[in-house]
C-alpha cells in the first residue's frame, strides 16, 4: 500500500506525462513492492507449515528444535564424542532435563 501511495504521489506531482527519470523511480518502487510481497508470502507459507506440523503433535511428544553451539571444558582422557552429544530438554522454554555428559 505504501508503494502504491508513493507511485500515486509521484504521478500527481507530474503535470505532464512522467519523464524517463520518474518512470524509472516508479519501476524501482514497483520492484521493491513485489520483493516485499514475495518475502511476506514466504513468511506466511513458513508459518502455515509450522502450524500444520504443530497440529500433528501429540501432548508430551518431544521434538528436536535445533542445535546450540557453546563452549565447554574438556580435559585429557575425556570422551569428546559423549561431550558433544548432550541434549537439553525444554518445556515452555525452561530447562527440564540435561541428558548426556556435561
Amino acid at each position: 500500500m505504501q508503494g502504491q501511495k508513493a507511485i500515486s504521489e509521484m504521478q500527481k506531482q507530474s503535470v505532464q506525462p512522467p519523464g524517463p527519470q520518474v518512470q524509472q523511480q516508479i519501476e524501482n518502487i514497483q520492484i521493491q513492492v513485489n520483493q516485499k510481497k514475495n518475502e511476506l508470502l514466504e513468511q506466511k507459507n513458513q508459518a502455515l507449515q509450522q502450524l500444520q506440523q504443530v497440529q500433528t503433535l501429540e501432548l508430551e511428544q518431544q521434538v528436536s528444535q535445533g542445535q546450540i553451539e557453546s563452549v565447554f571444558t574438556a580435559d585429557i582422557g575425556d570422551n569428546l564424542i559423549k561431550k558433544m552429544q548432550v541434549e537439553i530438554l525444554l518445556r515452555d522454554g525452561v530447562i527440564e532435563e540435561v541428558r548426556g555428559e556435561v
